[in-house]
């Protein structure tokens, strides 16, 4: 699983190095975050694409997924290779989940959820949108994903605790910033609070930094744009087989 997509350079850094990383950890299946990857802020339909074909099988989103209209299109389409939060109010397009089967013959329940704390947005309780999920079409799934995209550590870790022994495991994604907590929780459930990013590392959580500071000391209203620089891939290898293994991967990528 590999954190937020920024700019394309995040996609540049995805194209040059991610069919080496499932060469080298024996990779079946990929699934990548994609809200900030047109430009820094939201998916459209063609950079979607571009994720896909480096190898990416699933993509998931979080409160950036309206920002780019044609996308609608893609969350529509079937089977689902992209996905938004699951607790986005009913009838928003697309879907929250979707379910794939390896070569093995095992399925792979992935879902998407953002969180409540600290965003201004109308959403469903995440917990219970989860809880539904696991109950109703993840029954009888051989492994279960998640994707929680929300801004409060404390409510990722509230999460992992909530699902622990049902998910196989659950990892934040939205601060762009990898945390050093990977581990396997009481029940069994793989976790970490943050993957990082997958962007340009010289800036402010992708950002650059002229830009940021320039909101952050004169409190302007300054256009956010990608920084520049030698990207930066982040994320986690899951091995299930045997002893549940994490395997955290940050690694600048030269493009």
């Amino acid at each position: 699983m590999l954190g937020d997509i920024v700019s394309s350079m995040g996609v540049a850094a995805l194209r040059r190095r991610l069919k080496g990383l499932i060469e080298e950890h024996n990779i079946d299946f990929v699934i990548a975050n994609g809200e900030n990857a047109t430009g820094g802020i939201g998916l459209d339909k063609k950079t979607a694409k571009e994720i896909l074909d480096c190898g990416v099988d699933c993509i998931t989103l979080g409160d950036h997924t309206w920002s780019k209209k044609d996308l609608i299109q893609t969350l529509d389409e079937k089977p689902h290779k992209v996905i938004r939060p699951i607790n986005f109010p009913k009838g928003a397009p697309g879907a929250g989940s979707a379910i794939f089967e390896l070569s093995s013959g095992k399925t792979i329940g992935v879902a998407n959820a953002i969180g409540r704390v600290f965003f201004n947005q109308a959403l469903d309780c995440p917990f219970k949108a989860i809880d539904e999920l696991y109950e109703g079409e993840f029954k009888n799934c051989d492994l279960k994903l998640l994707d929680f995209h929300a801004e409060a550590t404390s409510e990722k870790i509230a999460m992992g605790y909530h699902v622990d022994g049902r998910f196989s495991l659950v990892v934040g994604t939205h601060t762009h910033v990898q945390t050093a907590d990977d581990r396997v929780l009481p029940k069994g459930t793989g976790f970490l609070t943050d993957l990082g990013m997958c962007g340009p590392d010289d800036g402010v959580i992708g950002m650059d930094s002229d830009q940021a500071l320039g909101r952050f000391i004169q409190g302007l209203p300054f256009s956010y744009k990608p920084a520049k620089g030698i990207p930066v891939i982040s994320g986690i290898v899951c091995k299930f087989k045997g002893c549940l293994e994490l395997i955290r991967i940050r690694e600048m990528v030269k493009v």
